[in-house]
């Protein structure tokens, strides 16, 4: 296909051959390939994608290149973070391809241009070269343990969030094999009952309605070190999943409820958190809790009544926070949830008992100590804080020991080091008279030949 263009002034036309890569083929982006890419693998829609390029006028003027900046220029794929024209091409492109791209107004910079190096209506030409592309990490932390590659892009802005009722399909694989194949409705939190890597829920979190996408899910957001016995899948083991979110419900934020909705919820899923806990469910129940704290912890304007309600949730909220967080041995959790019930009843037994067992995870016997003789002094009926006084004890004891063990050695070892020291000195002395002594009999020998 050929395309002829005039500058604004009318003065020379630009022939341009190229392929139509416009959905609607309207000539609106035109590509001639310059040099193949390799391999067979396309950028994805939220890819993020290295390029450099060279742009130009229909007459020829450049008005911008990354080339002569020396960087690469990179942008996730399809987001609408580059021109039309980008987004199109871009998708279209192997690594290693270098194209020219010609683009209409309308999937450039329109009738407005891009003052002052790009005028009104203008239409512009691209070399355009891939070097790479990634998947979008849509970790919390950024730290590549979950890469999501969209095969089709969802529709909206909206997206689940904790508690939403999703129904997806779901494929997972390791090394090739479908270890998963299902189709799903369930309430966001609820995915480990299910069988599914905390993973799954964080990526369905990340996706619009009907959006399908690829996954790839390293251990920390998969099955772990353990592994998962049922899938046979190894402990540290790097999952692929791809998803189709087909519906969802989304669940109330916070600030879309008023503090009766508050109230109502917390205490439906205290119970549901109650009954995780029952099974042995200790995440899931701690993700239920958790709701309970964000939902009532900055309500204020409160009527008495319902502060003492509130009050009573978030007490209750942080108690079994804390329980849960020692059943899955997080003494850290189960200590900074302690304190923040003891901030709501100072003299909270429960409280100060777990802040006790948390404190005694953490090898801090002596807190712990302190935290079991105040839960004896305000309820002396609690025979299991005085056994834990009498277990503290115990480890103080021989922590103190140890320590007197590690001392001694530490004084011995300095006293071993003193004593090498003084013997090299003693010796050094010794060598450095013994020197001196020849020389003054060298000396007095040398005499004696003279006079002979």
């Amino acid at each position: 296909m050929t395309a002829e263009e005039q500058t604004s002034e009318g003065q020379h036309a630009i022939a341009m051959e190229g392929e139509d890569i416009t959905p609607n083929h309207d000539g609106g982006v035109l590509k001639l390939v310059k040099r193949e890419g390799t391999g067979t693998e396309l950028p994805m829609t939220g890819d993020k994608v290295f390029v450099h390029y060279v742009g130009t006028l229909l007459d020829g003027t450049q008005f911008d290149s990354s080339r002569d900046r020396g960087d690469k220029f990179s942008f996730e794929l399809g987001k609408g973070q580059v021109i039309k024209a980008w987004d199109i091409a871009v998708a279209t492109m192997k690594v290693g391809e270098l194209c020219q791209i010609m683009c209409k107004p309308a999937y450039a910079y329109g009738s407005a241009g891009s003052p002052p190096k790009i005028p009104p209506s203008a239409t512009l030409l691209f070399e355009v070269e891939l070097f790479e592309f990634r998947g979008e990490d849509i970790s919390e932390d950024e730290d590549g343990g979950i890469i999501r590659r969209i095969i089709t892009k969802g529709q909206g802005y909206s997206k689940p969030n904790e508690g939403s009722v999703v129904e997806v399909t779901v494929e997972g694989s390791f090394e090739g094999r479908v270890f998963d194949q299902r189709e799903l409705k369930f309430e966001i939190g609820d995915g480990e009952t299910l069988g599914l890597p905390t993973g799954v829920e964080k990526s369905i979190m990340a996706m619009e309605q009907d959006e399908e996408a690829c996954f790839i899910i390293k251990p920390k957001y998969g099955f772990g070190k353990a592994g998962n016995a049922n899938y046979n899948i190894p402990g540290g083991a790097t999952l692929q999943y791809k998803i189709k979110l087909t519906a969802f419900e989304k669940a109330k934020e916070s600030w879309e409820m008023n503090t009766s909705e508050k109230l109502e919820q917390s205490v439906i899923v205290k119970e549901k958190g109650t009954q995780y806990f029952k099974e042995g469910k200790f995440k899931q129940a701690s993700v239920q809790y958790k709701r309970i704290v964000s939902w009532l912890e900055h309500e204020s304007g409160l009527s008495e009544d319902d502060e003492k309600k509130s009050k009573a949730l978030r007490l209750a909220a942080h108690l079994n926070l804390a329980m849960c967080f020692l059943k899955l041995q997080e003494p850290n959790q189960a200590l900074e949830n302690c304190d923040k019930a003891l901030e709501l009843d100072g003299t909270s037994e429960k409280a100060l008992f777990r802040r006790g067992e948390a404190l005694f995870g953490m090898k801090e016997f002596e807190k712990a100590r302190d935290d079991f003789q105040r839960v004896v002094q305000l309820y002396p009926a609690n025979k299991a804080a005085k056994s834990q006084v009498v277990l503290c004890h115990k480890h103080i004891k021989e922590q103190h020991e140890k320590d007197k063990r590690v001392y001694a050695n530490m004084f011995q070892r300095f006293a071993d080091i003193d004593s090498k020291k003084e013997a090299e000195r003693m010796k050094n002395e010794s060598k450095e008279n013994g020197e001196a002594m020849e020389v003054e009999n060298g000396e007095k020998g040398g005499d004696s030949d003279a006079k002979l």
